[in-house]
This record gives structure tokens, sequence and C-alpha cells, in this order.
């Protein structure tokens, strides 16, 4: 099958990530997280036993600060998963404020990423209603519709524009941005609250049990005895407006990071197995470096997918060292943060707006975490030592999903 590219529309002006808000296994601020990303840490990796049957544990990557409440104004949508998106809205609602102050409450979208919405929620009630007959009182099924993240946020934020959710598995929110992206340069928004948000559940943990794709310990992504993944939760909430507006509101701002670039594809190659040569994800990869006008070699840093399972990996290598890029800087983040599934996108697009950011002063990279020798057999890439620093403007983010639904974003610091 032929893979099907889209969003290829140009731009003068790449639209800025004027502010974010992340909440995953690595901390609930943008301190916290950046703080225990460069150390490379594994402390949010814990051990659970009540998600897959029979009691079994499981490695999973799991928020452990305590959570905002929801108002008891939106008790129907009231879930572990919309506490997650909460807490990244937070760090972002001063700033969303002045959007709606200078653009209008209706020309302010919300464009999600999710795969489990309030599932989580929905497990417990149906378990209630099985050992007691009864759901229980403030149980609303609109927890966990799938557009449920982008209704909260919107209600929260008192924002009227398009609001919906993209769940295409592990790729949703990096396709969030790409979508985000065209309602600016549609004119169908002025600002977009972007990003995306999923959390640990049952359903997930156990179906991906069933494809024998769970790691027995922690993962190990590119290693040698790689064996699968460790699931993780959390949010990654940005605020993107047009470059000229925040130029225009901010002249003497120090930092400036745009998303420079984008790509999608589908290859439909299996239900769940990437193709073996990554027909797809280097469709994206090349249609993200073209949009942004950098070659792979420009690079300064690449969030591998890295998921640690044998094919992905494997794919993954393959398609870098055929686009030249096996030389540049590169960590899959999974091994710290779990894969957050529809919010990974969002998530490891965050840690690269960090590494990009003002935080990041000593020009750190994140590390690769494992304890595991690199796999010899898989094509070699430049993996990041603990401490290793360079200066850089480029970060590539790679995303790739059940299905071969595949998507690449480009970050880039202008100033």
């Amino acid at each position: 099958m032929t893979e099907v590219q889209c969003n290829t529309a140009d731009t003068t002006q790449a639209p800025v990530l004027a502010a974010l808000g992340i909440c995953c296994a690595l901390g609930a601020s943008k301190q916290q997280v950046w703080q225990a990303a460069v150390a490379g840490s594994r402390a949010g990796m814990v051990w659970r036993d009540d998600l897959l049957l029979a009691g079994q544990a499981v490695v999973v990557g799991a928020v452990t600060e305590k959570l905002p409440q929801i108002d008891p104004a939106f008790a129907h949508l009231s879930s572990r998963n919309n506490q997650l998106a909460y807490c990244a809205y937070l760090q972002i609602a001063a700033e969303v404020q002045q959007a709606k102050q200078q653009y209008g409450a209706e020309r302010i979208a919300v464009v999600l990423g999710s795969s489990t919405s309030g599932i989580a929620d929905g497990e417990d009630a149906l378990q209630q209603r099985l050992n007691s007959g009864n759901w229980p009182a403030d149980y609303h099924y609109q927890k966990q519709e799938m557009a449920a993240p982008a209704h909260f946020i919107a209600a929260v934020a008192g924002v009227s524009g398009p609001a919906y959710v993209i769940s295409t598995a592990c790729s949703s929110s990096a396709r969030a941005l790409i979508s985000a992206r065209n309602l600016l340069t549609s004119g169908l928004a002025d600002a977009v609250i972007v990003g995306g948000v999923d959390s640990l559940c049952r359903m997930t943990l156990q179906g991906f049990a069933a494809l024998e794709s769970v790691a027995a310990g922690f993962c190990q992504p590119f290693a040698e005895g790689r064996d699968g993944i460790n699931i993780g939760e959390g949010a990654a909430l940005f605020l993107m407006l047009r470059q000229a507006d925040v130029t225009a509101q901010q002249p003497g701002a120090q930092q400036l990071i745009e998303l420079a670039g984008a790509g999608a594809a589908a290859d439909a190659y299996h239900m769940s197995a990437p193709h073996p040569q990554g027909r797809g994800a280097e469709a994206a990869i090349r249609q993200a470096l073209a949009q942004a006008g950098v070659s792979a070699s420009e690079l300064g840093y690449i969030n591998l997918h890295g998921t640690a399972t044998p094919l992905n990996d494997a794919m993954e290598s393959t398609v870098l060292q055929r686009l030249g890029a096996d030389k540049v800087p590169a960590s899959s983040t999974k091994s710290m943060t779990g894969h957050t599934l529809g919010a990974a996108g969002a998530i490891e697009a965050a840690l690269c707006w960090l590494l990009l950011s003002d935080y990041n002063a000593a020009f750190a990279l994140l590390p690769q975490v494992r304890d595991n020798p690199a796999d010899a057999e898989l094509p070699t890439l430049n993996f990041v030592l603990a401490g290793q620093q360079q200066p850089l403007s480029l970060c590539l983010s790679n995303s790739f999903a059940f299905g071969g639904n595949n998507a690449a974003v480009i970050l880039r610091r202008q100033r």
C-alpha cells in the first residue's frame, strides 16, 4: 500500500509553542521534569500489582505528585485523566487568559491526543456495578468518552473554539500538534491549547500484555535482550500562537521555540507491527525535515520513539541510518517516563522544548538510560551519555503508532 502523506502546507513563519505545562513520571512542573530528565532519573518508574491479571507485578511510569482537584461544576468530567490534564493546564493558565483577552474565547481552540481518556474511572465503576449491582453515584459515562479531555480543558479555560481529541494510538498528540498548526494557518483559530494526556488503566496494560509487548522489568531501549515497553501516564499542554503575534507581544523575549516542521504518514503495513523498513516513518521524518528546511545531519538532538520492543527499535534505527541521522545525539526517554501512549508525542516534544529553553543554560542533553549494552545487531546510533553537553537549536521527536500511523515533529529555537 502506498503511504499517505498529509499536512504539507508550507508557512512563511512556523507557529510558536509559547507556553508549556507538563506532568509525568518525572515530575509535576517544568522545573521538576527538567531536573529529573537531565539527571536520567527513573524514580517515577515503579512496580504495580493492580494493573495486570492475577496480581502480576509490572513496571509503569506513574505520577505520584498530588493532583489538583476538579471543581464540582465539572463533576461529570472528573477523572484521573482529566486531573493530569488539569495539572498541565494550570501551568499555562495565565498565558491562556492573556490570549483570551487578546483574541476572544471563541478564537481559541483545544486539540489534544489521548488513547485512554477516563477509561480507568470506567473500569472502577464497572467493577462496583458487578460487585454491588449499582453504579457509583458520581459516575458519568462522559468521563471516558474520547473527546472528554478536550471538552474539559475548554470548559475550565472558558474557551469556545474548536475542541476535539485525536486518537491514533502512540502518535495521537504529535498529530494534535500538526492539527493545531493547521487551525492557525487556515485562520480557524488564533491560539490553540494543544498537547496530550493519558492515564494508567487495566485495559491498556492487559492489552499490551496480550500482545506480549510488556517488559518483564525496566524497559531497555535499543539494548540487548530488550523485551517490551513500560507503560506510563502523564500530560503535556502547549499554548500555540502565530510567530508574528508572539514577536509583537514580546519583542525582547529571550526564547522563541517554534514548531519548525512536522510530517505524518500512514503505511498500514500491519495492525500492531511497524513496517520492517520503516516506510511510513521515513516519509514522516522526511516531510518534517523538508518543512523545516534542514537536513537530518543538521539536527542537534533526536528524541527517539524507542519503545524497547524488538521490532520498533530495529525499524527506527534502520530509518535514521538511511536518512543520515545516525550521528546525531539521540535517546529514548521512555525509560524515564514510560510509554505514555496518546500523550507520548506531546510529552516528548515537551522534553525537546525544555532542552531548547532557558531551563537548559548548561546545554545538557537527555541521556539514554538503560541497564544493558546497545544491541550490536542494530544500526549504530549516537546515544547520549550521562553528562553530555552540546549547544543546539533543532530537535526532532518521533512518534510511531499502531497501524503504521507515523508522525515526526521538529522544534527550533529562534533566539
